[in-house]
């Protein structure tokens, strides 16, 4: 009856015995009666696998996909079919940590794979094997600062980082005794100004800046590196990984630490999840990088091969000596990055980040054509940007759009939305949403 249970009543039987109990029910004596659940469950009666499709087909009808124009970390990016089709073979969806790396060879091979892509995307030195996501990538970059500081206890962070991942940097400083302090934006981006007097202060182990920022800017970092190293600090760049195909790249800005989250390289949206952050660094830092590494060597045939190298960290010594206590990474997600970007190329990399570009500045100019509204900032943008409204509410132009269908974008403030523009947009849909936007604006008038 239950074929895929995987213990016989001959097992059971044995691991009772062994535990010195006769039934199942004895595990639970110590459970008072009077919490216990007696009664039947409510499940449905067995189905026949015709009747499940059935079921799943119709719950699935209810579904309606939006046309998303909304992004703030996380974008609809194409991914080419065979991505789905190679990650969920059997050996990759059900790996976990390769510890034995005798056995382990094809997840090694694919996670050496992965850190060389990203190296050369980042132009960095070094590459883990992969974070949970940007956000907490940023937080690990954050205590790497303050471990390389012998005193320093600050960090600085620009205001025009993501909201989302200074929660979660502040959350992870708490407990670790580090000094946030928000470096103030100016017309969208990092006031320099700020970010020096800041620094002369002394006491900062580190600065954290992104790129592009939160509002879709492409920043200036033109002497940020200097300036952070004057002071002995590290100099850490959060950056969209599919806007590095045509950006400068953190190592060209004079980073220390590259970091963000790689859910851009053709990872689904999911609802939010899951990503994959990404963590590069300078080869001096690497003593200082958490989670993995893997190195290739050759073995006693002299045939290539792979190995978990520095595993002086989590999982193998003593939790308050590790580097952080991260215990495990998104390996199957850093698979699908990795299958991507081999699939993609420089150029698809490239023509992917040119066609997103010119399809938000197309939408961006037929927005300011209806009189309705201006740019938020008169800043340079890469796929993404804020408009301001005059006489419409977001909250109006959200909910009319979502009732034909379209995510309209990210509300920023009462009258200002924030809208990302994918390879995946056409000419159509963004004619459509201008267009519904006109409409709100005549039925109000």
């Amino acid at each position: 009856m239950y074929k895929y249970f995987p213990h016989t009543d001959e097992d059971l039987q044995a691991m009772l015995e062994k535990s010195g109990v006769k039934s199942l029910d004895d595990l639970y004596a110590d459970v008072p009666e009077s919490i216990r659940f007696r009664q039947q469950y409510n499940l449905p009666e067995a189905q026949s696998e015709m009747e499940l499709r059935q079921l799943f087909n119709s719950m699935a009808e209810l579904n309606e996909p939006l046309t998303c124009f909304t992004g703030a970390g996380i974008y609809d990016h194409y991914a080419p079919s065979i991505v789905q089709n190679l990650i969920e073979r059997s050996e990759f969806l059900t790996s976990y940590t390769p510890y034995q790396a005798e056995i382990s060879q094809g997840t090694l091979h694919y996670i050496f794979e992965y850190q060389s892509m990203m190296t050369e995307l980042t132009g960095m030195d070094i590459s883990n094997a992969s974070m949970y996501d940007g956000a907490t990538a940023t937080a690990e970059a954050v205590m790497m600062a303050f471990s390389n500081a012998k005193k320093a206890t600050k960090v600085l962070v620009s205001e025009t980082v993501d909201p989302k991942t200074v929660r979660v940097v502040n959350t992870y400083a708490k407990f670790h005794g580090i000094d946030i302090v928000m470096v103030a934006a100016k017309d969208g981006v990092t006031d320099h100004d700020d970010l020096r007097a800041k620094l002369a202060e002394g006491g900062v182990a580190g600065v954290v800046v992104q790129a592009p920022n939160y509002f879709g800017i492409i920043e200036d970092f033109s002497g940020f590196a200097d300036a952070a190293h004057e002071q002995k600090a590290l100099f850490i760049i959060n950056s969209i990984a599919a806007d590095l195909a045509i950006l400068k790249t953190p190592a060209e800005w004079g980073a220390d630490i590259a970091v963000g989250d790689g859910q851009s390289l053709g990872i689904p949206m999911s609802f939010g999840g899951p990503g994959v952050g990404y963590m590069c660094c300078t080869e001096k830092l690497i003593r200082k990088m958490p989670g993995r590494i893997v190195g290739m060597t050759k073995d006693n045939r002299g045939q290539r091969a792979f190995v978990l190298t520095l595993q002086a960290r989590e999982q193998h010594i003593r939790r308050q000596k590790a580097t952080s206590n991260i215990c495990s990474n998104q390996s199957l997600m850093a698979l699908y990055v990795t299958i991507y970007l081999s699939v993609m190329g420089r150029q698809g990399l490239r023509e992917v980040a040119e066609q997103s570009y010119a399809a938000a500045h197309y939408l961006a100019d037929e927005l300011l054509a209806t009189g309705l509204c201006h740019l938020t900032y008169e800043q340079p943008f890469f796929n993404e940007f804020c408009v301001t409204f005059d006489d419409l509410k977001a909250d109006d132009i959200l909910d009319t759009c979502a009732d034909w269908n379209i995510a309209a974008g990210v509300k920023i403030d009462d009258n200002t939305l924030m809208l990302a523009v994918t390879e995946q947009r056409t000419r159509e849909e963004m004619d459509d949403l201008v267009n519904i936007i006109k409409r709100i604006k005549e039925d109000k008038a």
